[in-house]
This record gives structure tokens, C-alpha cells and sequence, in this order.
């Protein structure tokens, strides 16, 4: 058995909503005693991942080391969490170590399910094989879509949630725009399937990108699951979700974006909803049924879309209610479900989508974010991943999302 020791604020997952949660409580709390588990080495920018796969970006550009963007004076426990007893105000890591917590925030992100579709584990990187999901692999799809010199190309989009939603779609828009520059174009044949019942939740931004699809001449597949693939044969197979039949599709290369699900210790524990999520209340982001528990980011059950941005709007809800409910009192913060995906639709081509848990635009700037724009573009590419290493994980408070 590991070490035993105790924290007021056990913060489980450094990622980023794990570090701008303990960044905030590290400034409003007074004698504040919180640490992290974590067992990463490395904390990486993920939102940048489809401009890695779009080759704009390095991925080493979206990586950093995870002691330096630790806050200061907030512990960082080197381990990962195996269970939890919220009976006992107990976590159980990985190495048997027991650590206990007078209150405890679940930060834990989500767990992608490579091995879910058969053939995908063991194929990706390989043959045609992509996804802009992996540190390692997003890179390969960048060399796939500038060495493609025609055919098939399929782009996949899983049954939810998934986390970036958008990120399933972008990379399709990019492939198309280097196809063109590539001069092979007219000999691919672009086509995304997709669980969905269509291209976006948002009506606003689901017509101005059906224009682009149109412009494009993209061959849209909707409520098409990927359910196998077949590397040997460069076949995937797809399960279409109206009647339950299957179809296969030959491809010279495949971007898939993976399944995902909660982590097991949190399916596992008593924090979990029926379907394996940490239940939080959709508002506060407290538990329902533990109070002293606290949750955010992509392993919660709350409805909205899994973002940055959505992480970015619920940290100072989180950090307000955790610090009433830690003077005895009723968190009144409310989180509105506010998310963001910002949709590049190509080189140069961007349409800021803002929305919150009524699928309602909640946009930040006074045009109409229902456009592409270069100016949106720019903000994604240079001033988002600025704000993201130098203000949300440091705690700090800004307006528009990621």
C-alpha cells in the first residue's frame, strides 16, 4: 500500500479544468491546502489538435510540462485515481496510495474508446488510419492529407458525447481546402459520416454550414455510425442508425473520430448516473447527492457540448459555490450550459459558434458570428491559445471561449 494523506480540496485531473479550478480556489481561499492528482507528465492544448492535422500548427506547440503550469502552492499528487468512496471521503490511486479530502472536485475528463471499433487501435497511423484525438497521431494526418493524391476520403463523427464536437467536421473542411491547393480535388471524393442527424444542434450555425457543405460538394452521411474497420482491406463499416443495417466503404484514408465514455473509477463509483457520468446538478455543478463533490469539464453529466469553453464558463461557478458551500452556505452561481465551437471551415475561414444549454446563440462579438470570417479565424489561431496558457489555467476571467 501507497502513502495516506489529507487535503482540504482534492482536485481529481490536471487537465483544464483541473488546473483553472485549483488556480482560482489557489487565489480566493484564504490558507487554501488543495491538490491535484494527476498522472500526466505532460498537459496538452487540445483544441489545437485539428490545427496540428491541418499542418498549421506543430504539436509541440500544444504541449507543456505539466510542472510548469501547476499553480503555485497547490500540491501535485504524481498518481491516478482508482476509486472513490464518497462514504468515506476517500480516493484510491493506482498505486494503492488513500488520500482523503474534506472536499472533493471531479475533473477528470473523458475516456476515449479506441478499442471500441474493431480494427481502429491497431490500425491508427497506419494505412490511411488518422485521428486529430491523439498527441502522436494528429501529426500523421497532416502528412495523409498532404501526400493524398486522390480517392476516398471519409471523415466519422460518433454517437455523443464526444469532446469538440466540432473538431469531426473541421478537419474535413481543411482536407478540402488542401485537396484544392493539393490539385486533387476533382479526383477525391470527400464524405462524412456522421451519428447525427445533421451537421450542427444550432440552427443559426447549422445553415451557414450546410453552405459551406454545399459550396464544397461534400457527400453528407447522416445518422452512419462507424462501427468496424477493416485496415487490410481499407474498408470501414458503418452501421446506419434508421433501420440498423450495415454498409461497408472503401477508403484511401479515414479520419475517425473515436467513441468515448466517463472513466471507469467514476462509472464505477457512487458519484456515477446511470449512465456512468459524475451527477452533477446541471447549474451549480455540485453533486445531487454528495455535497462536499464538485464536477466540471467533459465527465459530467451536464448537457452542454464538451469545450474549453464550456470549462472556461463553469470554472468561476464552481469555484464560487464550492467556496459558500465551504463557509456553510448555498452556492447561488448558475452555470448556463455556455459552450463553443469555433467551426474553421477552412485555410483563413472561420464561423464562431456560441451557444448555451438551450441551444440558443449566446455570441460574444456584435456582427453575426453565422458568417465565416477571417478575423475569427486569426482569434482562434493566435489569440485563443494565448488566453488559454496565460489566463484560464492561471485563474483568471475572460469572455469569449474555445
Amino acid at each position: 500500500m501507497g502513502i495516506s494523506e489529507h487535503h482540504k480540496i482534492l482536485i481529481i485531473g490536471g487537465g483544464t479544468g483541473g488546473i483553472a479550478v485549483a488556480s482560482q480556489l489557489q487565489k480566493e481561499l484564504q490558507d487554501p491546502d488543495i491538490a491535484v492528482l494527476e498522472p500526466a507528465d505532460t498537459h496538452y492544448y487540445q483544441p489545437g489538435w485539428t490545427f496540428v492535422g491541418g499542418g498549421i500548427f506543430s504539436k509541440e506547440e500544444t504541449a507543456r510540462p505539466m510542472n510548469e503550469i501547476m499553480p503555485r502552492g497547490v500540491q501535485w499528487i504524481h498518481d491516478a485515481a482508482a476509486k472513490i468512496d464518497p462514504e468515506t471521503n476517500t480516493v484510491t490511486t493506482e498505486t494503492g496510495a488513500t488520500l482523503t479530502y474534506d472536499y472533493l472536485v471531479v475533473a477528470a475528463g473523458i475516456r476515449i474508446d479506441w478499442e471500441s471499433i474493431p480494427g481502429l487501435r491497431e490500425g491508427l497511423g497506419k494505412n490511411g488510419i488518422v485521428s486529430n484525438y491523439a498527441y502522436d497521431i494528429a501529426p500523421i494526418t497532416w502528412e495523409t492529407i498532404k501526400s493524398f493524391k486522390g480517392g476516398t476520403a471519409l471523415f466519422t463523427q460518433p454517437k455523443p458525447p464526444f469532446k469538440c464536437p466540432g473538431a469531426a467536421q473541421k478537419i474535413l473542411y481543411l482536407a478540402d481546402e488542401a485537396f484544392r491547393r493539393q490539385k486533387v480535388r476533382k479526383e477525391s471524393h470527400l464524405v462524412f459520416c456522421s451519428a447525427a442527424p445533421g451537421i450542427f444542434p444550432v440552427k443559426k450555425y447549422a445553415a451557414a454550414l450546410n453552405e459551406v457543405i454545399k459550396r464544397k460538394e461534400l457527400d453528407m452521411r447522416y445518422q452512419c455510425n462507424l462501427v468496424e474497420l477493416r485496415p487490410g482491406d481499407k474498408e470501414a463499416v458503418f452501421e446506419r442508425l434508421s433501420d440498423g443495417d450495415r454498409e461497408s466503404i472503401a477508403y484511401d484514408m479515414i479520419h475517425v473520430t473515436p467513441p468515448m465514455s466517463a472513466p471507469h473509477f467514476i462509472k464505477e463509483s457512487p458519484l456515477a448516473d446511470a449512465g456512468g457520468w459524475l451527477d452533477v446538478d446541471m447549474y451549480t455543478l455540485q453533486h445531487k447527492r454528495y455535497r462536499n463533490v464538485f464536477g466540471l469539464g467533459d465527465c459530467t453529466n451536464t448537457p452542454n457540448s464538451k469545450t474549453a469553453a464550456a470549462i472556461r464558463a463553469q470554472t468561476p461557478v464552481l469555484a464560487s459555490n464550492l467556496s459558500m458551500v465551504i463557509e456553510h452556505q448555498e452556492g447561488k452561481a448558475a452555470y448556463d450550459g455556455y459552450a463553443s465551437c469555433p467551426l474553421v471551415t477552412g485555410y483563413g475561414k472561420l464561423i464562431l459558434a456560441e451557444f448555451d444549454y438551450n441551444l440558443k446563440p449566446k455570441e460574444t462579438f456584435p456582427f453575426d458570428q453565422g458568417r465565416e470570417r477571417r478575423s475569427m479565424y486569426y482569434l482562434k489561431k493566435y489569440v485563443l491559445p494565448r488566453i488559454y496558457w496565460n489566463v484560464l489555467l492561471k485563474g483568471g476571467s475572460f469572455n469569449i471561449g474555445e
